[in-house]
């Protein structure tokens, strides 16, 4: 999907690698449907083929992207980066004051991202390499934060930029055995996106532990990540 939350008034956007499949499954497979269901799919548009929609259906699936968080969120998600980004005074269940979630790639996949072939990677890049860039240069957005390494990583190689990266030791993750996982974060400003002029500058925080699913990560390293976004949007929105 290409957006999640109101897109066209979000200033912060927080940013993933591509779609969950738990976006239109629940654990075990099965096809979230009727009340259960997150998003649009071609069986609730009433299609055959994606080929058949018209402009009506295309604003269908706007409107309910934008409406996401106010419908069946993945919580178990998307709770852990709003409780981060708290102190932005900014929630993706905030009608007045949302968040918005974007993803590098907008396609679902049924494997999750580092489990996919090489070449299904490339060829799932190419598809949507400027599709992120359009959405930003229409949208007040004007800071991205990048939630884990891997989706640091995808950035820079579609951006063509290096982040600034700083060691912080407060966010270390504790090991049982042998030293720990250290945190890093990252910082910088880009103005184009995969060829495309966005208009204007837009900041970028990021950090290598995935909250959602990096071993170990605490509530107290939650809480400094979190404290840290505040001071970066701050020094963004001023």
């Amino acid at each position: 999907m290409p957006f999640f939350g109101s897109l066209s008034r979000a200033r912060i956007a927080t940013v993933g690698i591509n779609p969950s499949n738990r976006e239109f499954v629940d654990a075990l497979g099965e096809p979230l449907d009727g009340s259960a269901r997150r998003l649009p799919t071609i069986e609730s548009l009433g299609l055959l083929t994606w080929g058949g929609a018209t402009q009506t259906h295309l604003r269908t699936i706007f409107d309910e992207c934008a409406a996401y968080f106010h419908r069946n969120p993945y919580d178990q998600w998307f709770r852990v980066l709003d409780r981060a980004l708290a102190g932005t005074g900014q929630s993706f269940y905030d009608i007045d004051r949302p968040l918005c979630h974007l993803d590098l790639i907008p396609f679902t996949t049924s494997e999750k991202w580092g489990s996919l072939e090489a070449k299904q990677r490339t060829d799932l890049i190419c598809r949507s390499r400027d599709i992120l860039g359009l959405y930003l240069r229409d949208s007040p957005v004007e800071l991205l934060v990048l939630n884990g390494r891997s989706v640091v990583q995808q950035f820079e190689d579609l951006v063509g930029i290096n982040l600034a990266a700083e060691v912080m030791t407060a966010w270390e993750l504790p090991r049982s055995r042998g030293a720990g996982v250290p945190g890093i974060a990252y910082r910088g400003e880009f103005s184009s996106w995969a060829g495309i002029d966005l208009g204007r500058p837009i900041s970028v925080v990021g950090y290598n532990h995935n909250l959602q699913s990096s071993y170990g990560v605490t509530n107290d390293v939650i809480d400094g990540i979190g404290g840290w976004l505040s001071e970066r949007w701050n020094e963004v929105s001023r």
